[in-house]
């Protein structure tokens, strides 16, 4: 009787909506028109019933508006009358009815959305409104993002920046272009944990509120990815709507003739595979039944829909292999929390201001722990886990700087907290294990009860610890399923279940190897688990694991890992396109029409990072002996990754950045110069500002780095950063070759790198240097050849020499302190008088080696001399 009077309290207002329009439509017309209306009434079937002659025969039209709601039904009523008018050759009216029908359930669709996601439902399964759960991110558009591709700051002023995900910011994703066209589809990309879910349903919030994209989205729809693929049986896309709305009755045909006006956020767009067959062909027609595969790639490649907008979330790692089947996406990056954001999300966290600054100012210290927390779901694991150390008295260092060493301490504490140990808790998590690694290879995120009584941990533990319950509407009872607390965490389970399988009962088959061959590019869903499998190798980690878990872990899972990165063997090589001749803005040009990808995944870099295990890292490194990246804007925390493994690089290797930018740091602070910190100096701080390359520079002359040679190519090289690497130079213990490749320098920035190449103790044997102009500096350059012992090959090809600067090399090149071995101008226009001097050079000095065409007897250059040229 309850669910009966429930039902009836809120059909009422939906009769008493259709009532109001439908006598607003009726007493316009004549009674004429009345009386043709209601002869055709008496023909209008619905089911197979009509509403009786003897009700409508005398009726007026309020009589025949209650007749109507109450035999058919609110929204039946209104379709049946609307058809009626059309019938009765009333088609003014009926238009009119079917447009204020519409505008009606657009009022109602919002309210309906406010109530569904006015709360979420935190980690705890605790709701709380969504304005209050919200944290303000930094999101940057992809124009902001190419203005920011620099190694450093830049020197004049940028029209845009990273911004807060407010409703400003949400109102410019689909803001229109500089040629006036506005992007149908709009990338939100991210790491794992970030908060793309949390910004998509803030976004689908306001709009329902009337924040957002008024007078151009009447309605939007939020689709989860992973939940509408795992979904057995077919549906179309007006299904999917329905499923939305707040009832069946809802006008979807109507909704569907103006995709212009509709908006569907996808959210995980990466968990969508790849169509292999002709039948996993986007669906083109939105009322055909098909997989939810075939819909949701349907609207991802505008076959389904091309009018529609859509907001498409998607883990950082697969937008690339994503946005390659997208219609001229305009992307946005999600970066997470700022450095006043981190310090907020504590003390909001903690409450309490004493712990609160405590735990701050440890992370602080903490370098590297410090940066993860740009991860809001990283910082909370870091913040649970330190409230549970200050809970216990425990000392703080106990928590660890890497993703996967956070939250191997937070299981850890979990567990411990929940007074869960011995043995039982061993096979439970390996069982749990078991289900998150069938799970991530099966892209299933969603178990059923007999997937968890299959494994008997339906009641367990850990299935209360870190499984949420949910309850779904079924066709005939409410289906209940599971899910991992936050699918980060099925993933670093799966990862865990292979450092478990040895030697255990019921323990998961199948070998590591077969992970890392499935997602060979790691560019797919199985990203962050390789990337939590890496860090669970290191010597500590295993250790942890045994002290945690009581679970002894083989030695033979890391050599199986290693074996796998050294069989990567040399990364991708790079098509050579800088021939001399070529200026660097028609190389420019050429480079932003390719738009390659980068040569080395900078993924396998997190994922050697991730072990902190120097020696492992090295021995990783040796099979790959450059390591290659191309246009690719490195964010802090890439930066941080890709100074660990160079730091750790063994002798001889290689790096090539080709187009690379940085984000600009977000606090700037005067420091020491790197050399001064090095020897501990307390120098004068009155330096340049430190530059985002810093941490590279630092990495350059660690004792243990072994990198020989370094290539920046077409980079804008600001002079701090000019400043930094200048000041690695002279004290880089194995850097002996340096190039220089069409970078924007100025001619302070260019002097400065020269200083460094003049100091004593620089052992740089090898420069390549290709630019335009700064004449000034090339003579510079020219002149530190008499003081510069270990430089023995100089490489201008490409470079602009102007008779005067050619008379000053010969007379530099003749000077006694002058070690210069090689010289190629290759691709450089000389005039007969600079040849003639360079000839008179090669025949005063027999063993200077001068490399260019038209001199003769020029000896052919050493077997890939220009090969990265």
């Amino acid at each position: 009787m309850e669910e009966a009077g429930a039902f009836c309290s809120s059909l009422e207002p939906r009769a008493a909506a259709a009532r109001e329009l439908l006598l607003a439509a009726l007493e316009d017309l004549s009674q004429e028109q009345l009386k043709r209306f209601r002869h055709k009434l008496r023909d209008a079937r619905v089911d197979g019933r009509s509403i009786p002659w003897g009700r409508l025969e005398r009726a007026d039209a309020m009589d025949l508006a209650e007749q109507l709601t109450h035999f058919y039904g609110p929204e039946p009523a209104l379709d049946v009358a609307r058809k009626t008018l059309k019938r009765a050759d009333v088609r003014d009216v009926a238009a009119r009815l079917k447009a204020q029908r519409l505008q009606q359930y657009k009022k109602r669709y919002r309210e309906h959305v406010l109530r569904q996601h006015a709360k979420v439902k935190e980690r705890n399964a605790r709701s709380v409104k969504i304005n209050k759960r919200f944290t303000k991110l930094l999101i940057a558009s992809e124009t902001a993002a190419l203005e920011e591709e620099a190694l450093g700051p830049a020197e004049e002023p940028e029209p845009e920046r990273a911004r807060r995900s407010d409703t400003h910011t949400f109102n410019r994703l689909f803001r229109r272009d500089e040629e006036g066209r506005r992007p149908l589809t709009v990338v939100l990309q991210g790491p794992a944990g970030i908060g793309k879910t949390m910004a998509a349903k803030k976004i689908l919030y306001d709009w329902a509120v009337g924040k957002l994209y008024q007078g151009q989205v009447d309605f939007a729809f939020f689709m989860p990815c992973r939940e509408l693929l795992e979904r057995s049986g077919t549906r179309s896309l007006a299904d999917l709507i329905l499923d939305q709305c707040p009832d069946r009755g809802a006008p979807v045909r109507q909704i569907l003739a103006q995709p212009q006006r509709l908006l569907f956020i996808l959210d995980g767009a990466d968990e969508l595979p790849a169509p292999v067959t002709p039948e996993a062909a986007p669906c083109t027609d939105p009322f055909e039944a098909a997989s939810g595969a075939r819909v949701l790639g349907g609207l991802l490649s505008k076959a389904l829909l091309p009018s529609a907008r859509l907001l498409v979330t998607t883990r950082a790692a697969a937008s690339g292999r994503l946005r390659g089947g997208l219609c001229s996406p305009q992307c946005a990056e999600v970066r997470g929390f700022s450095d006043k954001d981190k310090k907020k999300y504590f003390y909001k966290f903690f409450q309490d201001e004493w712990r609160a600054e405590r735990a701050y100012r440890f992370v602080k210290e903490n370098e590297t722990l410090y940066g993860l927390c740009f991860v809001p779901f990283v910082c909370w694991i870091v913040c649970t886990v330190l409230r549970q150390q200050l809970e216990l008295g425990q000392d703080l260092s106990r928590t660890s700087k890497t993703t996967t060493s956070v939250y191997l301490l937070f299981i850890a504490s979990v567990l411990s907290s929940a007074g869960a140990d011995g043995p039982w808790v061993q096979r439970e998590l390996r069982k749990l294990c078991l289900l998150a690694r069938e799970g991530v290879l099966q892209r299933k995120a969603q178990f059923t009860e007999k997937d968890l009584e299959r494994l008997e941990l339906r009641g367990s533990k850990v299935q209360t610890l870190f499984l949420s319950k949910k309850e779904l509407p079924g066709v005939l009872e409410t289906e209940v399923i599971y899910q991992f607390i936050d699918q980060s965490f099925q993933e670093f389970f799966a990862a865990l279940s292979y450092m478990l399988e040895e030697g255990a009962p019921g323990a998961p088959t199948g070998s590591v190897q077969s992970l890392l061959r499935t997602d060979t590019e790691l560019s797919g869903h199985l990203v962050l688990t390789t990337r939590f499998l890496f860090g669970l190798l290191s010597a500590e980690r295993m250790r942890d694991i045994e002290h945690y878990f009581g679970c002894v872990v083989s030695e033979h899972v890391k050599e199986d890992v290693l074996r796998w990165v050294q069989g990567q063997g040399c990364p991708k090589t790079a098509p050579e396109r800088m021939e001399g001749g070529k200026g660097s803005e028609d190389a420019e040009e050429t480079e932003e029409e390719e738009a390659e990808e980068p040569y080395m995944p900078l993924e396998l870099l997190y994922c050697l990072y991730e072990t902190q295990e120097d020696a492992f890292v090295r021995r990783a490194l040796h099979s790959l002996p450059e390591l290659a990246l191309e246009r690719v804007r490195l964010s802090r925390m890439d930066l941080e990754v890709l100074s660990y493994c160079v730091r750790c690089c063994p002798a001889g290797q290689a790096l090539r950045l080709v187009s690379i930018g940085l984000v600009a740091a977000q606090e700037k602070k005067k420091k020491k110069s790197l050399v001064k910190r090095l020897q501990g100096s307390r120098a004068s701080t009155k330096q340049l500002l430190g530059s985002p390359l810093r941490p590279l520079c630092e990495a350059m002359t660690g004792k243990q780095c072994g990198l020989s040679s370094l290539t920046l190519s077409h980079c804008k090289l600001p002079d701090t950063v000019c400043q930094d690497l200048s000041e690695a130079l002279r004290v880089a213990p194995a850097l002996t070759e340096l190039g220089l490749l069409h970078n924007r320098l100025s001619e302070v920035g260019l002097r400065m790198l020269i200083e460094g190449l003049a100091w004593p103790q620089c052992r740089v044997q090898t420069l390549r240097v290709q630019l335009s102009g700064l004449l000034g500096a090339l003579q510079y350059l020219v002149g530190m050849l008499r003081q510069s012992p270990a430089l023995t090959t100089l490489d201008l090809s490409g470079c602009q020499l102007p008779d005067p600067l050619v008379t000053y090399m010969c007379a530099v090149l003749q000077h006694p302190g002058c070690s210069l071995q090689t010289l190629s101008l290759a691709s450089v226009e000389l005039s007969e008088q600079a040849k003639q001097e360079l000839q008179a050079v090669k025949t005063a000095k027999p063993d200077l080696v001068i490399l260019h065409p038209e001199l003769d007897s020029a000896p052919k250059p050493p077997r890939g001399f220009n090969s990265v040229l």
